[in-house]
């Protein structure tokens, strides 16, 4: 599928839809709000006519003119998991690559580690970062470790480069109204795995069985948070219009991300939506969310509605779970408005969070 970008600073055309003044409101643990946001880009020129696209709300890489093809470049931090982290850089790094129809292959990792961290604790950061490499074919090609003051758990940022046929990128902005949404495996894989694993006495305390809490602990690798095969295995199938990969904010703020991006408000099935049942128990007993709760591992994608049974049956083919959870809105509806459609309820906008909802929960 060819994609056109306009060279330069997307990010204007985000930030004209939600445009507002800076103000002096305290910000919460999380990502920024997404007006900030905009502003922020808005005023953050790009000069490199190569940049094809550049920072912009929505979109979690840059694409860059490499002559046959884009560099694909993203970062990302992780900063609420302390267990694994290693596996967790790599994988959320390599998803954001694949959602924009890239191949992940290249890693520079930044490690900031705490004041007397063992020697052995740091090895196994690193073991975990190159199998997880290896999983993925991508080569760990530098980076920087240093012991930092003033931290109480490591904190591990990664930088992705991948590449993509300039036919082949796909954009955040690309959902056209009466697409089809689909998800994959189901909601939110990475928020009950890293509660198991950081809340499990708080879980017990609670009354969650300890089957649970294992089995939400191994969602990290089964099934696994990576959505590279998943964003792989659709694209072979049919054209995909836009992929989104649901990290900070759940599935809640990925749809309003893609909303922005492409100015198409959604009609969503509440009950179409899988919440794993591990997830729903975690969270009843946090009193969490799940549709505000970090959810890598759950691919997002728009694809025309013809396509759409064509689009899950690849999936499940290849032993990804999917559904339909809804669809674009049509053209005449008030763009970026998320309509949440409740069987014997009436319909509501689909909720917001201030916050991701594992933030909440560590930030009380």
């Amino acid at each position: 599928m060819a994609t056109k970008i306009a060279a330069g600073n997307q990010a204007r055309t985000a930030s004209q839809l939600m445009n507002k003044e800076t103000n002096n409101r305290p910000l919460r643990p999380g990502k920024l709000p997404m007006d900030a946001l905009a502003n922020l880009l808005a005023r953050t020129p790009i000069s490199d006519p190569r940049v094809a696209l550049g920072p912009a709300v929505g979109e979690d890489a840059a694409l860059i003119d490499f002559g046959d093809r884009y560099l694909v470049a993203k970062t990302d931090p992780i900063t609420f998991a302390t267990d694994l982290i290693g596996w967790y850089m790599v994988n959320v790094n390599a998803n954001d690559i694949a959602v924009m129809g890239g191949a992940p292959r290249w890693l520079l990792a930044t490690l900031l580690l705490p004041d007397g961290i063992t020697e052995s604790r740091v090895a196994d950061i690193f073991a975990q970062t190159a199998a997880a490499c290896a999983e993925l074919g991508i080569s760990l090609v530098g980076g920087h470790t240093e012991i930092t003051v003033g931290l109480d758990r490591p904190i591990a940022v990664g930088a992705m480069l991948g590449e993509v046929g300039k036919d082949d990128a796909v954009l955040s902005a690309g959902v056209r109204p009466g697409d089809a949404l689909i998800l994959t495996k189901g909601i939110a894989l990475e928020g009950a795995s890293i509660l198991a694993r950081e809340a499990g006495g708080e879980l017990t305390r609670a009354g969650v069985d300890k089957n649970i809490i294992r089995r939400a602990a191994d969602f990290l690798f089964d099934p696994g948070i990576s959505v590279v095969r998943d964003a792989q295995t659709l694209r072979r199938a049919v054209p995909v219009h836009a992929m989104r990969d649901p990290t900070e904010g759940g599935l809640s703020g990925a749809l309003y991300e893609l909303a922005a991006a492409s100015g198409v408000g959604a009609d969503i099935d509440a009950a179409a939506i899988p919440i794993i049942p591990e997830c729903r128990t975690i969270c009843a007993a946090l009193g969490l969310d799940p549709l505000g709760l970090i959810a890598s591992g759950a691919l997002l994608a728009a694809v025309a509605p013809e396509d759409a049974p064509k689009a899950t049956a690849a999936l499940r083919e290849a032993g990804i779970a999917a559904a339909a959870i809804g669809r674009a809105a049509s053209a005449d509806r008030d763009t970026r408005r998320i309509t949440l459609r409740r069987p014997n309820a009436p319909d509501a906008d689909f909720p917001t969070f201030e916050r991701d909802e594992l933030a909440r929960f560590f930030g009380a």
